[in-house]
């Protein structure tokens, strides 16, 4: 679905609009927390502390998969993930200066969270295994034979150069949306709020006890999955 919004870029009167719930917003800055401990630590070779950064980060993907789907409305992906199409005619006006009209991603933007979310998630998935492979700790890792084993090594591997990549790519975009078209990406990710046109309806948001069962099933998957895999 096409999630620009349909307003009139020219309209004068404007409101502060919630358009990030706190979940989303903590998930956001969790992830980078993590990822940076993540490397830190795989760099000083702290491999206990880095497991315990990958185990995290994992229940924090498998909530934002759940929460991308029983969230609040522009945490949904519904909401925000457009056709391709839609993306490249997004990205082919990305020079042209104009107000900041968007509720949620833009439609490039909704791209770019669903492979940040796809990295994370297999690099995470991947390096549980690793361990429990290296470990001998994972009841599954025993039955698998050797070559996909080292093949799960690989893609952990270069699953990590991908990331960072994509984390590269991720902070450029918010540069440019800064210094070309004036538009505050990182502002409302803190704050969870935005200035937009009056007429601009402002996006329903679920509950936080849903958020807290959804983050306690995640936490349950992480730790079933930190011993079988």
């Amino acid at each position: 679905m096409d999630t620009n919004a349909r307003v009139t870029p020219g309209a004068s009167s404007t409101r502060r609009v919630r358009v990030w719930d706190l979940p989303v917003r903590l998930f956001h800055w969790l992830a980078v927390l993590l990822v940076a401990l993540a490397y830190v630590s795989q760099r000083m070779n702290w491999m206990q502390l880095h497991v315990r950064a990958g185990e995290t980060l994992l229940a924090l993907v498998l909530f934002r998969l759940l929460w991308g789907c029983f969230g609040s409305e522009t945490a949904r992906f519904g909401h925000f993930v457009a056709t391709p199409a839609a993306a490249w005619r997004h990205l082919r006006h990305l020079a042209r200066r104009e107000p900041d009209v968007q509720v949620g991603h833009n439609a490039a933007g909704g791209w770019m969270v669903l492979v940040l979310l796809a990295l994370l998630l297999v690099e995470t998935l991947s390096g549980l295994y690793d361990n429990n492979d290296i470990a001998d700790e994972g009841p599954l890792s025993e039955i698998v034979p050797a070559a996909v084993a080292n093949a799960i090594a690989a893609i952990h591997a270069w699953g990590w150069d991908l990331l960072a990549a994509a984390v590269v790519l991720h902070v450029c975009a918010i540069a440019v949306y800064a210094l070309v078209k004036r538009h505050n990406l990182l502002g409302p990710m803190v704050t969870g709020a935005k200035r937009l046109p009056a007429a601009v309806r402002a996006p329903q948001r679920a509950s936080l006890w849903l958020a807290a069962l959804l983050l306690a099933c995640s936490a349950l998957a992480t730790v079933l999955l930190a011993t079988y895999l």
